[in-house]
């Protein structure tokens, strides 16, 4: 089932971070809405998707004009000091209506021409490496954080059938590797996975960022009891990986592999 869309011309585009994302000055978010509508998403429990008559996944706002109403308000934060932003708190930037509408890209041609002091780009997705001539020319002012959250396809269809596949999203890690794009995965939040699955993304990124429903979804798990996701542990026979103690061993396994200063843990990992 396509998304729904829905055409809107917003009158602020940056708003203050504030809670997990108090440590950047801002937060972006190029749509209203995700089609990827993964299963676990804290999102689901947010105003933005509870007083919408749509199931969530199933609708995207796209924003209007978005590209000029970035331009002053970037301009106007710049003036007052340090900007940062993260790019996107409660949307995918390129989920599949960013191929056409290209948003996304239309503010990273802004923050070229005008850069703020940091960008995170949280993203799930390939098309992601679209834009790598834009990513470049931000050089050390830009992040790019890949969620995958296993190393399983099984698991990924199971929790998140509509998002790209978790080999498509190895082979955009070795794109942005390849150009020098500074990258981190982030395990977020933490599904089941492979013993190896610390291995396999080695080869691609020197940073880390583990985060569960506990620490990450903004009210400590409450979000996530209430979509019911641990009734779907029980009926995949996964109880053992549903709880607070999941985290310690995969981040154990991480740091045998990994340097245990570049594997960080829910929020830590995510700051500017």
């Amino acid at each position: 089932m396509k998304s729904e869309l829905f055409y809107k011309s917003p009158k602020t585009i940056l708003n203050k971070g504030t809670g997990f994302l108090a440590g950047y000055t801002h937060s972006l978010n190029p749509y209203t809405g995700c089609s990827f509508g993964c299963s676990y998403c804290y999102v689901r429990e947010m105003p933005v998707s509870l007083f919408r008559e749509r199931e969530w996944g199933n609708w995207v706002d796209v924003k209007n004009g978005a590209a000029n109403l970035l331009k002053k308000e970037l301009r106007r934060a710049k003036e007052k000091g340090k900007v940062t932003i993260f790019m996107s708190s409660s949307t995918d930037p390129y989920q599949p209506i960013e191929h056409k509408e290209k948003v996304t890209r239309s503010l990273l041609e802004v923050m070229v021409e005008d850069p703020p002091d940091f960008l995170l780009v949280q993203t799930r997705s390939p098309l992601v490496s679209r834009d790598i001539d834009l990513l470049k020319q931000l050089k050390d002012k830009v992040r790019v954080s890949m969620t995958i959250e296993t190393d399983s396809e099984m698991i990924r269809k199971h929790f998140t059938p509509k998002a790209p596949p978790i080999q498509a999203r190895f082979k955009t890690l070795e794109k942005l590797a390849a150009t020098g794009i500074p990258t981190q995965v982030a395990i977020a939040p933490l599904l089941p996975c492979g013993e190896y699955f610390p291995v396999k993304l080695k080869p691609f990124v020197d940073r880390v960022c583990i985060d569960d429903y506990f620490m990450g979804d903004g009210r400590g798990g409450k979000r996530t009891k209430k979509l019911g996701i641990e009734k779907k542990y029980d009926q995949l026979g996964l109880e053992e990986w549903y709880g607070s103690h999941v985290i310690k061993k995969v981040y154990n396994r991480f740091i045998e592999i990994f340097p245990e200063n570049h594997v960080y843990v829910s929020q830590a990992g995510f700051e500017p």
